[in-house]
């Protein structure tokens, strides 16, 4: 039961990341934290890094939180929560990193509904190169209406 009972804290995590991803972008990084995410709409620099992966830096310090808090005390629920959030974190950059912004040349020539569907709802998100009206939405939970036949 105990296995049963981590499995679903873990599913449970990763599915509440898909969520979070949607409220920070809409209403930190297209909000009061928009000096750190607008490279990432318009780049200004020659780098690789952008001021935008700091973001990446947050959620690894709360993962480890979690995972760190599971080893030194009797909080074993930390280990299916940071596990959960570290799986939605390499979900996340495989998918939007790798596979959408190409900052490693993999997956290039994926064409079947959702890698169509999920580069589309990311181009509708990109054509606003501002802080506002940029539609905002997750990574797997991609509306519907982006995934038509084409």
């Amino acid at each position: 039961m105990t296995v049963l009972i981590w499995i679903a804290i873990f599913l449970a995590t990763f599915c509440f990341m898909e969520f979070m991803a949607w409220f920070t972008h809409k209403y930190i990084m297209h909000g009061f934290l928009w000096s750190l995410h607008k490279d990432h709409h318009k780049k200004d620099h020659d780098s690789w890094f952008e001021r935008n992966d700091a973001f990446f830096l947050f959620y690894a310090i709360v993962s480890m939180s979690f995972i760190g808090a599971a080893v030194n005390t009797g909080f074993w629920q930390g280990w299916p929560i940071g596990l959960g959030i570290l799986a939605y974190g390499i979900a996340y950059f495989i998918v939007h990193d790798i596979f959408i912004h190409q900052r490693f040349k993999l997956f290039r020539n994926a064409n079947n509904w959702y890698a169509r569907g999920i580069r589309r709802a990311h181009k509708i998100h990109h054509k606003h190169l501002g802080k506002e009206e940029g539609e905002c939405f997750g990574m797997l939970f991609v509306p519907f209406k982006y995934f038509r036949k084409t």
